[in-house]
């Protein structure tokens, strides 16, 4: 894993370090099951401050990036973040919830697609 920690960009060291590691993540650079450096190892390493380095770790655990496993350690999270599964259990509910009050397919989407549109302002 290499990182690079640029202090005249605009981006606090926290986010450089989040951003990094979920590109990598994503890409393939980090597998899944990869174990990440102790926040204290990684944060030595970069010159950053151990809070700084736990601040992305913890923004990385919430996106379902890495995933803590107590004393054994960080790991790149298996494929999917934890909000695509939520948002996965949510569209089965939907459906589930749709198909029971008769809906048909064409109806049941247009009503996701509206909601998206107001969602996302669109």
């Amino acid at each position: 894993m290499t990182l690079k920690i640029h202090i005249d960009e605009g981006a606090p060291p926290y986010e450089q370090v989040r951003a990094q590691i979920s590109e990598q993540a994503r890409s393939g650079v980090l597998p899944v099951g990869y174990r990440l450096p102790t926040v204290r190892g990684l944060a030595e390493s970069l010159g950053l401050a151990a809070n700084t380095v736990a601040k992305a770790y913890r923004a990385l655990e919430t996106d379902g990036v890495i995933e803590t496993r107590g004393r054994n350690g960080t790991f790149v999270a298996a494929a999917g973040s934890a909000a695509e599964r939520e948002a996965a259990s949510a569209a089965q509910a939907y459906a589930d919830r749709a198909h029971r009050l008769g809906l048909g397919e064409e109806e049941a989407l247009a009503a996701v697609r509206d909601a998206l549109r107001a969602a996302y302002g669109d």
